[in-house]
């Protein structure tokens, strides 16, 4: 059965109206908060708000904005908030459509998402809130593998993967990639395992997929120089986390990846691999994450329609909360948390700093 220990979610996601609330990088279903607020003895939401809030996107990010959401409307029941996860892309191309006031993004803006906006005549304001890792996972069933380079990720999830229905199946290319590459992306675990490879992970329209690409196979392609940096094709792709942990878990030698969050909510059911890039191999962690020892990390993020702050009263009030003490204090390991990795100090006054001047634009993004 999957768990999510996310009290504090959980209990919100019981007292909240639900429209539509989901898995990792997308969801069905969205979530219909009456706007709560944190006991922030520096941010305090303002009384008397109203009006209504609708946020899209990551639903990687949803279950942060789903827990100010909650802090905020203990403040202000009369502001409506929904929040939903169908995922990155999906999110921008409503918010850049001018349906949502904030989009929720498990990765960057893309340039093609950002001209779009810009076509339509929508500025925003971009605001990093956390850092997640991305998890490569098996069934907790599976005692064959404890670690994974790069290298392998690239031989059975690669473009070339395709086929390659055994974990066997990609011994010859993993003879023929070490020839290449030595061990400038780790140690090669060939030969594998004689056992079924079913594959379960995120979906195109998942910032989740976006980032794995660029963060993983995006570096072994280049030193290939192959301009073909996909995972194959042939796996059962999902943009809802629940439905990838739920396929890990019921194939005994089965691999994927997903947001690091999800795993540590599952781990009856489902192994975090470590993961070696070339320095050996490192256990996914918020320390590892945090201090950047494990490989495969991002930044997560929530952009904000400029101009809806100055329409909406409430817009302006709810990020505040949001980047306060309290808003953020909702990210962490601890009881009731959401756990994924708190920015460090300078970062987060970074942050604080673009939303103070309410600096339209990317930073990290627009590639």
């Amino acid at each position: 059965m999957i768990s999510k220990r996310w009290s504090a979610v959980a209990a919100l996601a019981a007292i909240l109206p639900l429209a539509a609330c989901g898995g990792d990088d997308s969801s069905s279903e969205a979530t219909e908060a009456p706007a709560s607020s944190a006991a922030e003895t520096t941010m305090a939401p303002e009384p008397g708000l109203s009006g209504s809030i609708f946020v899209s996107g990551s639903s990687t990010v949803e279950p942060i904005t789903t827990a100010v959401a909650k802090l905020f409307g203990e403040a202000n029941p009369d502001v409506a908030i929904q929040v939903e996860g169908p995922g990155t892309g999906d999110g921008f191309a409503k918010f850049c459509a001018g349906e949502t006031d904030i989009s929720d993004a498990s990765r960057p803006i893309k340039g093609e998402e950002a001209q779009t906006c810009a076509d339509a005549g929508i500025e925003f304001i971009e605001l990093e809130v956390a850092i997640d890792g991305l998890a490569v996972i098996t069934s907790a069933k599976n005692t064959a593998v404890e670690c994974v380079s790069f290298a392998d990720l690239w031989v059975l999830l690669g473009p070339d993967a395709t086929g390659r229905n055994s974990w066997s199946d990609a011994n010859d290319a993993a003879a023929e990639l070490s020839a290449k590459v030595g061990t400038d992306f780790g140690t090669l675990h060939a030969p594998y395992p004689d056992a079924p490879l079913t594959v379960t992970a995120p979906g195109e329209e998942s910032g989740t997929f976006d980032s794995f690409v660029e963060l993983v196979l995006a570096k072994v392609a280049k030193a290939l120089e192959v301009e073909d940096d996909a995972p194959r094709p042939d796996y059962t792709a999902s943009p809802n986390d629940n439905v990838i942990i739920e396929g890990i878990a019921a194939n005994d030698t089965s691999l994927g990846w997903v947001g690091f969050a999800f795993v540590e909510e599952n781990l009856d059911v489902v192994k975090p691999l470590q993961v070696d890039k070339g320095k050996g191999c490192v256990e996914p962690t918020p320390e590892s994450i945090a201090s950047g020892d494990y490989p495969i990390a991002r930044s997560l993020y929530i952009y904000v329609n400029a101009a809806k702050l100055a329409e909406n009263p409430a817009l302006e009030a709810f990020v505040d909360l949001y980047l306060s003490d309290d808003g953020l204090a909702v990210i962490g390991t601890g009881e009731g948390q959401i756990p994924y990795v708190p920015m460090n100090a300078a970062d987060t006054e970074a942050t604080r700093a673009v939303w103070e001047a309410k600096e339209v634009g990317t930073r990290d993004g627009g590639k």
